[in-house]
């Protein structure tokens, strides 16, 4: 395997997530470029843990009620348990997961992603999103997951850093496009929609450390689902979706007795069904 070097004098969005989420595994630039996130937003974290419990939730769903038993899950970021294969699992014990990243720190710490169950399995790739065909052609990927049987494709909070050169519509088609029918997409989508000034400025700061974003409007984020089988309640904010199901939260409770408002969020989420 080749050797990957972490720059750690640059700001990265996985490791500014992890350290608005609490994490360890993040370095002075991005505690940096997170502080002066949540000046220009102070819901930011509330945000980022709605999106967290909505993948947490999308998951559950997936693997109780829709009988789902393979996920392959693209741009994992930082492992953060509970993390997807600890969810799915918990669910049902035999199911398998692939996870894909191309950052040089995921696939350092991706042993925590490889630990599940005895029934199950789980596999760590380093690819790129951008590159579809290297994703499906991966041995982690081959052996992992049967395509006879349907698969949960997971695509949380990562489009908003594809522009439009990227097609990244075009790109989840391509990764959905071999799955078979009974296949499911979850994916979250990065907006302006409810707080355009705050969430622009926000934007404007991964800008500035080399990481521009593309927020999506409530039709462009449908754009993703097209021909697919929404899952009641089709697309809504994250903290909307399918509430009080499954972490014991009230719809508007972040769980800890905090009211989010719909101005908190910037993120659209949905689960929908390939036919």
């Amino acid at each position: 395997m080749p050797e990957h070097r972490i720059d750690t004098e640059s700001a990265h969005s996985a490791r500014i997530y992890d350290y608005i989420l609490g994490g360890d595994d993040n370095y002075p630039a991005d505690r940096e470029a997170g502080d002066a996130m949540c000046r220009e937003w102070p819901a930011l974290p509330v945000h980022m843990r709605a999106n967290r419990d909505f993948m947490h939730r999308a998951v559950r769903y997936l693997a109780a009620e829709a009988g789902i038993r393979q996920f392959l899950d693209i741009g994992t970021g930082i492992p953060t348990p509970p993390n997807l294969h600890e969810i799915a699992q918990a669910a049902a014990p035999a199911a398998r997961v692939v996870y894909v990243d191309n950052d040089p720190l995921v696939l350092s710490l991706s042993q925590g992603l490889l630990s599940g169950t005895p029934e199950g399995r789980t596999a760590y790739v380093e690819a790129d999103m951008r590159d579809p065909a290297a994703i499906l052609a991966a041995p982690g990927f081959r052996e992992t997951l049967d395509l006879s049987e349907p698969v949960a494709l997971t695509v949380i909070a990562i489009v908003h850093f594809m522009l439009d050169e990227h097609d990244a519509v075009g790109i989840v088609r391509r990764l959905l496009d071999p799955l078979p029918p009974g296949s499911c997409l979850a994916m979250s989508v990065g907006t302006a929609d409810f707080a355009p000034d705050e969430v622009g400025r926000v934007a404007r700061e991964y800008a500035a450390r080399g990481m521009p974003m593309r927020l999506r409007t409530l039709p462009e984020a449908a754009e993703f689902f097209e021909g697919l089988d929404l899952v009641e309640p089709g697309i809504a904010q994250v903290h909307k979706w399918r509430p009080n199901r499954t972490d014991g939260t009230e719809n508007g409770d972040a769980g800890n007795g905090v009211t989010i408002r719909d101005e908190d969020i910037a993120m659209y989420g949905a689960v929908a069904r390939k036919p």
